[in-house]
């Protein structure tokens, strides 16, 4: 596995992205992610957590051509496990 150095991870990783990252460890369903996270606004997660992480492509659909499908999940992409990756490694240092 790479290991992503701290200049180019941390200045475009929000909290909420973090979180997500960090709580993301599978394909999830929006309502999965939102359990983990103990977010119950839907519109406060899609936007600051969810959007941020895919614009940031951190985290991607598995269904792209459909993303109001139903059966729609989420995954970490190879550039949010590199991340997730490192922001374990640092464990208490953060």
């Amino acid at each position: 596995m790479v290991i992503v150095d701290a200049p180019q991870v941390t200045p475009q990783v929000t909290p909420q992205v973090k979180d997500l990252i960090m709580g993301t460890y599978d394909e999830h369903s929006r309502n999965e992610l939102q359990m983990i996270l103990k977010l119950t606004d839907r519109e406060y997660f899609r936007k600051s957590y969810l959007l941020s992480a895919i614009d940031s492509v951190l985290i991607e659909m598995t269904q792209p051509d459909s993303p109001n499908s139903l059966t729609q999940k989420y995954r970490l992409t190879e550039k949010g496990k590199e991340v997730k990756y490192y922001f374990e490694s640092l464990g208490d240092k953060l």
